[in-house]
């Protein structure tokens, strides 16, 4: 399942990347270098990790099927014009991100259900909403680094419509529903009450940090941003252990 994962979310992103690349050449242009490169391999090896998804996802389970395809569908109608009167979901203020969050959200959440044979609804919507807003937050502050060349090339992301300070209330705002969240969920998730708070309190240093004005473009984004799942996995493994 791991694979399966992993095989989806690469061939979903580099279809995007393979979309986005006027706006990376301004906004991240080692990357579009590195891209331009290998562009033929690279197409190559997002079609060959889409279709072995589905092909091992089937193998797995048939239930599998809807939830591998559910993102990438949505990437098409995110990245790719069908038609000249039916504007991409990318070209839509905030829609973008909302695909993204769905997309992760989606697979987080469905997957594991279908190991699962007690399947309580009020847990359902409980992850679903932690895994859509975190990714809907993080994908949102991969757009204030990517503001200028959004504005250049005439997408209209969160960040570029809002503006630097009023998109950090907005997602300080968001993240602060979390809490809510956490009170919530606590007879869920009580054992790992602590790992979740903390994901909470690095939200809001995140969005502080990448959110300020003079922070520049770079790596470090993406390893702390995306990289707090990965941190996340290993202090709830910590703790059940």
């Amino acid at each position: 399942m791991v694979i399966i994962t992993f095989l989806t979310t690469f061939s979903t992103y580099g279809l995007n990347k393979l979309t986005d690349f006027k706006e990376d050449s301004i906004n991240a242009p080692e990357r579009a270098k590195a891209i331009k490169k290998i562009e033929l391999i690279f197409k190559i090896s997002v079609a060959v990790s889409f279709f072995l998804s589905l092909v091992l996802g089937f193998l797995e389970s048939v239930l599998t099927l809807p939830i591998l395809l559910f993102p990438l569908l949505l990437g098409i109608l995110y990245s790719v014009r069908l038609s000249r009167k039916i504007p991409r979901l990318k070209d839509i203020t905030g829609v973008k991100n909302l695909t993204i969050a769905l997309s992760w959200a989606v697979g987080s959440t469905f997957f594991p259900l279908i190991y699962l044979t007690n399947k309580k609804i009020v847990l359902i919507i409980l992850v679903f909403y932690f895994f859509f807003l975190k990714s809907y937050i993080n994908s949102i502050i991969f757009d204030i680094r990517d503001i200028e060349g959004d504005r250049m090339n005439g997408v209209r992301t969160i960040p570029v419509s809002m503006g630097r300070e009023k998109t950090k209330l907005f997602l300080l705002i968001l993240n602060s529903t979390l809490l809510i969240w956490l009170l919530i969920s606590r007879d869920y998730f009580m054992k790992y009450f602590y790992v979740l708070f903390f994901s909470i309190v690095y939200g809001y240093w995140y969005i502080l940090y990448f959110c300020g004005a003079g922070v520049k473009p770079g790596k470090s984004r993406d390893l702390l941003v995306d990289g707090e799942f990965i941190l996340l996995a290993i202090l709830a493994s910590l703790v059940k252990n």
